[in-house]
């Protein structure tokens, strides 16, 4: 499988001075490691936000690093939590006195490289907490809901958690809103096609030309189900009962729609999904707010998408809607 690359080990490096080229008024690279912060965020003083994941998932998070969402984002190798060390350096860029808040998709290297960084900041003398996120309901039973991973409707935490802390709000509050966000954000992933690791040049998994994988991790872990795939229709459905099926809601509810495409999904069929989505929602009474629909939290050319819902309160549905100035968030 060929890709638009120079060499395998340069792909991390390439990608960041590619990135910063082109982005260089609103962030920057921290010297001496592999972290996207925020330009100017010393001038700020406010609670920072910071996140580490591993690259392959572009645009997120680097896109996401900017005003009105993350400080600082660790970017590590392909599909590796990058280490402790780099993590560390984007919760010291992030610091301005107020304190950092790190968010922790759930992975296991991700989870231990994270607490790593937070008890070094912490012997520092940085004041330091963390959130862990988890929204992928296939990966997990609702009993085991902390062992469920992070996927594509974490977005929902950056975002209100990074307006909340854009407006000033400190560290106790920045953590609690991240939380409810997390507690109230649903997910599920399917994928048709897999994407190809351009370490090993294969498709991450393997699938059949009628079916459809359901519950696909971010890096292509092995899905809770395979199913005979019929129609975009029948599909976003199935995806939207299961969600609703796992969360508390009653008629009325206000909810934020996220269509994440994976990589190779097309813009068609993101907005014929969507649509599917909003009106099997409507028919249940639930009031649609701003949607967020396109190719965010990628698997390489995993032709796929993700379904995040997140049931809104008066605060979040503020803080959504409020302007960034990012790479990649579209308002």
């Amino acid at each position: 499988m060929k890709k638009f690359i120079n060499d395998v080990s340069s792909i991390v490096d390439d990608t960041i001075e590619g990135f910063i080229s082109i982005y260089g008024d609103i962030v920057k690279k921290v010297p001496d490691s592999r972290v996207i912060a925020r330009k100017n965020i010393k001038q700020q003083r406010k609670t920072g936000i910071v996140i580490g994941n591993g690259a392959g998932h572009e645009p997120a998070c680097i896109g996401f690093v900017g005003e009105g969402m993350l400080d600082g984002n660790a970017y590590g190798d392909i599909f590796s939590a990058p280490g402790p060390m780099h993590l560390l350096s984007a919760i010291k860029e992030a610091d301005t006195g107020s304190g950092v808040l790190v968010l922790i998709s759930n992975h296991a290297g991700d989870v231990m490289n994270s607490e790593m960084a937070v008890d070094m900041a912490k012997e520092d003398g940085i004041a330091v907490d963390s959130v862990l996120l988890y929204d992928d309901i296939l990966s997990a039973p609702a009993s085991q809901f902390r062992q469920r991973r992070g996927t594509a409707g974490t977005v929902f935490t950056y975002k209100i958690a990074g307006a909340c802390a854009e407006e000033g709000k400190g560290l106790l509050e920045v953590k609690e809103i991240a939380e409810r966000t997390r507690d109230r954000t649903r997910t599920i992933t399917a994928a048709l096609s897999p994407g190809i690791s351009p370490l090993s040049k294969e498709p991450m998994f393997q699938i059949g030309e009628d079916e459809i994988q359901m519950g696909i991790g971010v890096h292509g872990e092995a899905a809770a189900c395979v199913m005979k795939y019929e129609s975009a229709q029948k599909t976003a459905v199935f995806m939207t009962e299961k969600i609703l099926e796992d969360m508390e809601w009653s008629e009325g509810e206000r909810m934020a729609v996220f269509v994440n495409g994976c990589g190779r999904t097309t813009y068609m069929e993101l907005m014929i999904f969507y649509n599917e989505v909003r009106k099997f929602l409507k028919s249940k009474g639930i009031k649609l707010l701003r949607p967020l629909t396109g190719n965010f939290v990628t698997t390489q050319e995993m032709a796929g998408i993700a379904l995040s819902v997140c049931r809104m309160d008066p605060e979040m549905e503020t803080y959504w809607n409020r302007k960034t100035d990012t790479a990649a968030f579209p308002w």
